[in-house]
């Protein structure tokens, strides 16, 4: 069964399915909203921008818009969709504090798994969401949304500390990862240096590749992979040729990007599509 809000005025859309919402997706397709997958007694399969997952039971999977899923196999689960005019996690990060850590860090899928204590105070948020879906009054949509930033919060406090990224008063380094991230899914089509993305920060490349050094991953090498997933996602659900998609994550030279993508991949961006063809 889907409970589903709209909010005429805003254009605002926030749904909550089940195992039906994702059959949508027996073909893989672009999201389009904000995704939350909650496997609950049973585990799910999916394929993420063309990777096969396995989402563990009792484990939340947090999507952004632009990734493609493809929905395998799986039954007990709970799907909360909404999009940007329902609540846009920009706007409200200072709030919820989850740019470039639940969404937008999207070289890496965010799983959140819950304990037996966890699972029971989501299980108990998401009750309180079945109510106010069914209680249609004039402060609904302010209720739906005030939940929605708890069940992120809750969801981004458990993913940092699954990551060791732990907020003190007096560290920045949560911050700076966040800032990061969230500046490298806005400009990595045009921007590629380091150097720009520590002036935005007011830091220097090399104090921010300092502040990287327990990731096991340079500020360089995340810039780097977001431009190879993009180029994977445009090879695998476009017809676009390798030339347009290296002009596209702003490449003048398709070798630059070949070479880039051969790096992180071992193959070439044409060896990627044929195999990817033939999965098909």
């Amino acid at each position: 069964m889907t409970h589903t809000f709209k909010e005429f005025s805003t254009d605002a859309l926030f749904k909550i399915g089940d195992d039906a919402n994702l059959n949508a997706f027996s073909k893989s397709q672009q999201v389009e909203l904000y995704t939350f997958i909650w496997a609950n007694s049973e585990a799910i399969s999916l394929i993420i921008d063309s990777v096969p997952l396995t989402l563990p039971p009792n484990s939340i999977l947090a999507l952004t818009p632009i990734q493609y899923l493809q929905y395998i196999k799986g039954n007990d689960i709970i799907v909360y969709q909404f999009n940007r005019e329902f609540y846009c996690i920009k706007d409200h990060d200072q709030e919820v504090s989850c740019v470039g850590i639940l969404f937008f860090g999207n070289t890496n899928i965010p799983v959140i798994h819950l304990d037996k204590k966890e699972q029971q105070k989501f299980k108990m948020l998401h009750e309180v969401f079945i109510d106010e879906l069914e209680t249609e009054d004039n402060i609904q949509a302010e209720m739906l949304r005030m939940l929605m930033a708890r069940f992120i919060i809750k969801s981004t406090r458990l993913l940092k500390a699954k990551n060791g990224l732990v907020e003190t008063p007096k560290s920045s380094k949560v911050d700076l990862l966040r800032s990061f991230n969230f500046l490298v899914e806005q400009h990595f089509k045009q921007q590629h240096s380091v150097s720009f993305y520590a002036d935005q920060l007011f830091k220097s490349p090399k104090t921010l590749s300092n502040n990287f050094a327990k990731l096991n991953r340079s500020p360089l090498q995340i810039i780097h992979q977001r431009i190879v997933l993009e180029a994977k996602r445009l090879l695998t659900y476009t017809d676009k040729t390798a030339k347009e998609i290296a002009y596209e994550v702003g490449f003048e030279d398709a070798s630059h990007l070949s070479r880039l993508f051969k790096k992180y991949t071992s193959q070439s961006p044409s060896e990627f599509k044929k195999g990817t063809k033939s999965l098909s």
